[in-house]
């Protein structure tokens, strides 16, 4: 039996902050129904009529679909009718949009007393900044992780990864799901909310305890290492992401590394004995150690350090993720047939869990669960679904 058998999940969220925890909860075996505006659908669709984006697909899959007009009165009624077959509903609209169309967590309550109702905001739902609207970027900028980023003479740098829109969402998923333990035990339901400024900075506490003296000046940027014993360096054919990272930390490595890449004189040599003298003459060090990833591809260099039991990892892109040998052996590259995009890789879930398997679905078009969501949970018949599609209510 999945996880989270018997969890049924009223999604309305959009782009990635919301969609990420929705789909962690499906990943676990929740019925997860995603509710989108007829026509266009979550805006991480792409906008267009019926569009399926990349975008969309890698955070949205075992999901279902209904299109709803909850501008229209009998589309807020429908959702109202939805919401005592639901335990858990989610939404991370921009400030303000829920509380137009009147479905706020003290209305949802009365309909459905036991709701676990989450809301994820870019800077909550109080405070000076609450009012201002947020993405990814903009989160992350508040919460300190460009000022953590770049090299240490360069300007704040811009994280890649879309860190404050999963990394909200996994917690989001983490919270519902303690509430979904606790509504088990107690049968009451709660109110979740989640900052995103607030949820970022906690990938940021060991920036702030090693660099920031408690929150007395503001932690430096170190660029891709420390001193040449921890840092980034390039490996042939030279091309953008042709770089092994080797993090050599305590004393012992020292001397396997020197073994490793066949200089087991640099062991004893009085510039790099030492911890102090191995970053003193970083410089020197840094150039010995180019020399020999140089001479090899960021796999070979990789392989090497690592069955010698040192840390590193060759420097993957989003194209050697998907032909990783490691990943592929642990099939964590999963294939899906999608309706209108044929048959697409995806990333898995990493949380393995031994007594709880759930194949990966593919995405699903806008509202194609619409009628079969609303026959089931309403009971309405082929009629009645048949004039709410006729009036725009449904797509």
């Amino acid at each position: 039996m999945p996880a989270l058998s018997g969890m049924r999940v009223l999604d309305m969220t959009q782009y990635e902050a919301g969609p990420s925890a929705t789909q962690a909860l499906a990943w676990l075996g929740a019925d997860v129904v995603k509710v989108e505006r007829p026509g266009t659908g979550d805006p991480g669709r792409g906008g267009g009529i019926g569009t399926n984006t990349a975008y969309f697909v890698n955070w949205n899959s075992n999901k279902r679909s209904i299109a709803l007009a909850l501008a229209e009165p009998r589309g807020r009624e429908l959702l109202l009718e939805l919401i005592p077959h639901y335990d858990v509903f989610v939404e991370n609209y921009g400030p303000g949009v829920v509380e137009k169309l009147d479905i706020g967590y003290g209305v949802l309550k009365t309909v459905n007393p036991g709701i676990i109702y989450a809301q994820v905001k870019g800077f909550g739902l109080s405070g000076p900044y609450s009012s201002y609207k947020s993405y990814d970027m903009v989160a992350q900028a508040s919460a300190g992780t460009f000022s953590v980023t770049g090299p240490a003479d360069g300007p704040p740098m811009r994280p890649g990864p879309t860190l404050a829109d999963s990394g909200t969402g996994v917690q989001l998923a983490l919270a519902i799901t303690a509430a979904y333990v606790q509504k088990l035990r107690t049968g009451e339901g709660q109110h979740i909310e989640l900052s995103m400024q607030e949820a970022v900075t906690y990938y940021m506490r060991t920036n702030v305890a090693n660099g920031s003296d408690w929150g007395q000046r503001a932690a430096p940027r170190s660029g891709n290492g420390i001193a040449a014993v921890v840092n980034l360096y390039p490996c042939k054919p030279f091309g953008p992401n042709d770089y092994v990272y080797i993090m050599l930390i305590t004393r012992p490595m020292w001397g396997v590394f020197c073994k490793a890449i066949g200089r087991s004189e640099l062991a004893d040599d009085p510039r790099f004995a030492t911890g102090k003298a191995r970053r003193e003459n970083s410089e020197a060090l840094f150039e010995i150690i180019t020399v020999w990833t140089s001479a090899r591809t960021k796999a070979e260099a990789m392989r090497v350090l690592g069955e010698a039991g040192l840390p590193c990892s060759a420097t993957l892109d989003t194209h050697d993720l998907f032909t990783d040998p490691h990943l592929l052996e642990r099939d964590f590259v999963t294939s899906v047939d999608h309706a209108t995009l044929g048959t697409v890789p995806l990333l898995g879930w990493p949380a393995r869990l031994s007594k709880s398997q759930v194949p990966i679905v593919a995405a699903p078009l806008l509202g194609e669960h619409s009628e079969s969501v609303i026959a089931e949970d309403l009971g309405l018949d082929a009629t009645q679904i048949a004039e709410l599609r006729a009036n725009k209510i449904i797509e």
